[in-house]
């Protein structure tokens, strides 16, 4: 027993240095060696991986830069091409996980690109890590989703029976219930999935994207239980909310309706094309003669205002010669006027002019008579002085001087004060 202890203990010691002996390079010697292989999906360009969601890139600070980077890459690529192309979305997830499988953002984003390429039972084996690794519970949805594509209705139901189910987002509890009632279908039980389809949001007034889905899961689950009336209400109501046209909402009704809607191959295409020449041809020519009646008319609106161009001209030409002979008229009458007033002034001049030379020979007549006065008075003085004798002559002639000279002296005062005066003035 003690040897046999020993042996066991031997060979617990042995495989615990396995690694060693056959020289096998770790676990962390292994994710520190992986890298970038010639079958990895391209990178496109332009991706440096910092496009990368805050949250991922804080679980990719556990790997080595140059690794972190790279599947950052792939990671930002995967979900570039998440709409366009699932199936290359998927391979550049894959390739992530390759390179950090122990990541829960790589997991999960393997875990949607393979559901939306439609590898269900992958995508569900990734769901459940997703769910172990970061206790996400909101790809429960998804999972029963993929429990019904694998063909297993009844696991679709359990899930919905999940005690995490009420911790559930609303967009989540919604498609938890479509999923739930197309399992119903699935399992036969149609009038069983109506009714679990009529909750009170159908009718609730919001833009989620989710009213769309539940309004068109519920037109089809009554379009199967044969109320075709009925399902064609609320294939349009879902449309009416649809304005992407993701649900075929649309289509639906207009079937329901007894509309078609086809596509058109390549002869059918060559026939409409031939179709449409012929029709262009025709509405060419009706265009052209359409252009020919339009011009005509142009023609004739262009002549009718030239008429009455001209007749406008006319009649501005006429009235602006009226007016120019009213102005000629009335510059004759003022010249006509002025003439008059001129000549009747000259007239006037001449006889004041006359007037005045009367008065300066009247003036000079006076002035002689006064001056023949004078001489009158001398020559009586003269006599009366004659007429005295001779004894007084001396005394009187030195008396007579006498007078004189102060006659003389006061006569020249007075002109001197004339003079005066006049200077003043």
């Amino acid at each position: 027993a003690g040897v046999g202890g020993a042996g066991r203990g031997g060979r617990r010691d042995e495989r615990g240095g396995r690694d060693e002996r056959r020289g096998g390079p770790r676990r962390e010697d292994r994710e520190e060696k992986v890298g970038p292989r010639r079958d990895d999906p391209k990178i496109p360009e332009g991706i440096t991986g910092a496009e990368l969601d805050r949250g991922v890139k804080a679980e990719l600070r556990s790997l080595p830069r140059t690794l972190a980077d790279l599947v950052a890459q792939h990671l930002v690529a995967s979900g570039r091409f998440l709409d366009d192309d699932a199936e290359l979305a998927y391979q550049h997830a894959r390739t992530a996980r390759r390179l950090a499988a122990r990541l829960g953002g790589v997991r999960e984003a393997v875990a949607i690109t393979a559901y939306l390429a439609e590898h269900y039972d992958e995508a569900l084996t990734e769901f459940r890590a997703v769910r172990r690794m970061t206790g996400n519970h909101e790809v429960l949805a998804m999972m029963a989703d993929c429990e019904r594509a694998l063909g297993r209705p009844d696991k679709a139901l359990a899930l919905t029976k999940d005690k995490h189910v009420r911790d559930l987002s609303e967009p989540t509890q919604i498609e938890l219930l479509i999923v739930a009632a197309g399992a119903r279908r699935d399992l036969g039980q149609t009038a069983a999935a109506v009714q679990m389809l009529e909750v009170p949001e159908l009718t609730k007034r919001t833009r989620a994207e989710w009213l769309p889905r539940l309004r068109y899961a519920y037109a089809d689950a009554l379009a199967e239980a044969g109320r075709t009336d009925d399902a064609l209400v609320w294939f349009h109501r879902a449309a009416g909310v649809d304005g992407d046209g993701v649900t075929g909402a649309a289509e639906r009704a207009a079937q329901l309706e007894g509309l078609e809607f086809t596509d058109l191959d390549e002869d059918d295409t060559v026939v409409d094309d031939e179709y449409f020449e012929d029709e262009y041809d025709g509405e060419s020519d009706a265009t052209d003669a359409s252009d020919e009646l339009d011009e005509a008319d142009e023609l004739d609106e262009a002549d009718d205002a030239t008429d009455e161009v001209d007749e406008a001209d006319e009649r501005d030409d006429a009235y602006e010669s009226d007016e120019a002979d009213g102005v000629d008229d009335r510059v004759d009458e003022t010249v006509e006027s002025d003439d008059a007033h001129e000549a009747h002034g000259a007239d006037g001049a001449g006889d004041d002019g006359a007037d005045r030379a009367g008065d300066d020979v009247g003036e000079a007549a006076g002035g002689a008579g006064e001056a023949d006065g004078g001489v009158s008075d001398a020559d009586g003085d003269v006599d009366a002085a004659v007429g005295v004798d001779g004894s007084g002559a001396s005394g009187d002639d030195r008396a007579s001087g006498a007078s004189g000279d102060e006659g003389g002296s006061g006569a020249r005062g007075e002109s001197v004060g004339r003079e005066f005066e006049g200077g003043g003035e």
